[in-house]
C-alpha cells in the first residue's frame, strides 16, 4: 500500500466517524432546546425539536427477485450460473425523527453501521486468506436522508400501529462496476409500519414507546443490472431491488420516565 493510498484511507475513515459524531452533536443540541421550549411554552418553527433513537436491526437482503449471475471460476475458467442467495444482515441505526409542523410529514436522519460485514479481499483487493483470516470486516457506513409520508397514524389505531411511506436519499458503497465514487447516491422507497407492543402500559413508561418495526424497501437506482459485471459475477438480469427489515426501535432523548 502507497503512502497516499494510506492517507487517503485514514482521511475517508475521520470523513465517516465524523458523520456519526456530527449527527449525535446535532441531536444533543435540539434536545436542550425543546426542553428550555417547552418550559417556556413555545412552538416549533416548521421543524419541532428532534427525537434520537437507536434500531438495532435485522436486514433480509435480496428479498425477491434475485437475479441469475454467471460466474467465473479463477483458477479453472469455468463458467457457471447461479440465482444469488437471500442474505440476512444485521445493521446498526442511529435515527434523528424530526416531526414538522405539516401534518404527516416529517424528516428522518440515519447513520447505518454494519459491526459483523464480511469480504473476501480487504478494501484494497488484497484476499483475506493472503493476511491469515478467514474474510475481511466490511463493515462500512450509510447515511440516508428521509422524507416520511404518514398514511397510519397512532391517533387512527389508539396508538398501537403507525405506518409511513419514505422517499430516501440514501448514500453507501458504490455497487456497479462502473461507478467513478466509492460512495454514491441511490434513491430508496420504505414502507415502514411500527407495532407499540407496550402502549398497554401507562403515560411515562419508557417502553411504552418502543416499537417493533417491519420495513420494506425498494432500492430503485444504483445496483447492478443485466449485463453488468462485478467481480467475478456478470449478472444475466437486474440484481434484486428488494429487502425487508426487523427493526426493534429503542427511544433515547428525549427520555420520557
Amino acid at each position: 500500500m502507497t503512502l497516499r493510498a494510506d492517507r487517503d484511507a485514514r482521511r475517508t475513515s475521520r470523513r465517516l466517524t465524523g458523520g456519526g459524531l456530527l449527527l449525535m452533536v446535532l441531536a444533543a443540541g435540539p434536545v436542550t432546546a425543546q426542553e428550555q421550549g417547552d418550559a417556556e411554552g413555545s412552538r416549533c418553527f416548521i421543524l419541532c425539536a428532534p427525537e434520537l433513537k437507536v434500531e438495532p436491526t435485522m436486514t433480509f437482503e435480496n428479498f425477491a427477485n434475485r437475479a441469475l449471475v454467471e460466474v467465473t471460476d479463477a483458477e479453472t475458467g469455468e463458467v457457471s450460473t447461479i440465482r444469488q442467495e437471500a442474505e440476512t444482515v444485521f445493521e446498526l441505526i442511529l435515527a434523528l425523527d424530526i416531526p414538522t409542523q405539516i401534518p404527516r410529514v416529517g424528516v428522518t436522519l440515519e447513520t447505518i453501521f454494519l459491526p459483523f460485514g464480511e469480504s473476501a479481499t480487504n478494501p484494497f483487493g488484497r484476499p483475506a486468506t493472503d493476511l491469515g483470516v478467514a474474510s475481511s470486516r466490511d463493515n462500512g457506513i450509510e447515511f440516508e436522508l428521509e422524507l416520511n409520508l404518514d398514511w397510519l397514524t397512532g391517533d387512527q389505531t389508539n396508538g398501537w400501529v403507525q405506518s409511513h411511506v419514505d422517499i430516501v436519499d440514501k448514500l453507501s458503497p458504490a455497487e456497479r462496476a462502473t461507478d467513478t465514487s466509492a460512495y454514491t447516491h441511490k434513491l430508496n422507497f420504505e414502507l415502514d409500519t411500527a407495532f407499540l407492543l407496550f402502549n398497554w402500559l401507562p403515560e411515562g413508561n419508557w417502553l411504552k414507546q418502543v416499537e417493533l418495526e417491519g420495513s420494506l424497501d425498494y432500492v430503485a437506482t444504483g445496483l447492478p443490472s443485466a449485463g453488468d459485471v462485478v467481480g467475478a459475477e456478470r449478472y444475466l438480469g437486474d440484481a434484486s431491488r428488494w429487502s425487508f427489515s426487523l427493526v426493534a426501535v429503542l427511544p433515547m432523548a428525549p427520555l420520557r420516565p
